[in-house]
């Protein structure tokens, strides 16, 4: 039964992790449109520019955004059928848990006296737990594609998932990427549909 427990807690553990690192994304789309006819694209600079987020953040979606769209069969053009544009928003998340109880395990501190009459520092003995506080960063992108010639929304991709302050560049940008083709996977809305 003991290693039932050793395997369990691991395996839920992995779960958790996974979890925290999806992406849930979600695509709204015009149904009268015909997007077989979108061949090429180039950014829409007036709305990027009002994404609230650094410079930096944004050449790095602007550049996974091009790999995605490259990988889409799309050319960048001056004279685009679509025109793309992003928008950020963020928010931050704060979980309580209440753990008020008690458990048994080993600990520091003073426990009963043992086998010479003094009290040992280690010890086997119930201890206390409170609550528990942690806050995360919940993080939205979303991708508008707009038709040039109507001048109107076709496509918007929005993808959801948790931001940790990552320090490390190369994860950082591994994450933007992972949003960004995580919403375009989306895209085109008919080979959704027909799966």
């Amino acid at each position: 039964m003991k290693k039932i427990k050793i395997i369990a807690v691991p395996i839920l553990f992995i779960l958790f992790l996974s979890s925290c690192a999806s992406v849930n994304v979600l695509s709204d789309y015009d149904r009268q449109t015909d997007f077989t006819k979108y061949k090429s694209y180039a950014f829409y600079k007036t709305g990027i520019d009002r994404a609230q987020i650094s410079d930096l953040d944004k050449k790095r979606i602007l550049r996974a955004i091009e790999t995605e769209m490259d990988s889409l069969g799309f050319v960048k053009s001056d004279q685009p059928d679509l025109l793309v544009s992003i928008f950020t928003n963020e928010r931050v998340e704060v979980d309580v848990y209440n753990g008020y109880g008690y458990g048994y395990g080993w600990g520091w501190g003073w426990g009963w006296p043992g086998y010479y009459g003094y009290y040992n520092p280690y010890f086997w003995g119930p201890g206390y737990y409170g609550n528990n506080v942690s806050t995360r960063t919940e993080g939205s992108l979303y991708i508008d594609l707009i038709d040039t010639a109507k001048k109107e929304l076709v496509w918007q991709g929005r993808g959801v998932g948790t931001l940790n302050n990552i320090k490390n560049i190369e994860k950082k940008e591994k994450r933007i990427r992972q949003f960004v083709s995580q919403i375009l996977q989306q895209y085109p809305p008919e080979a959704i549909a027909t799966n």
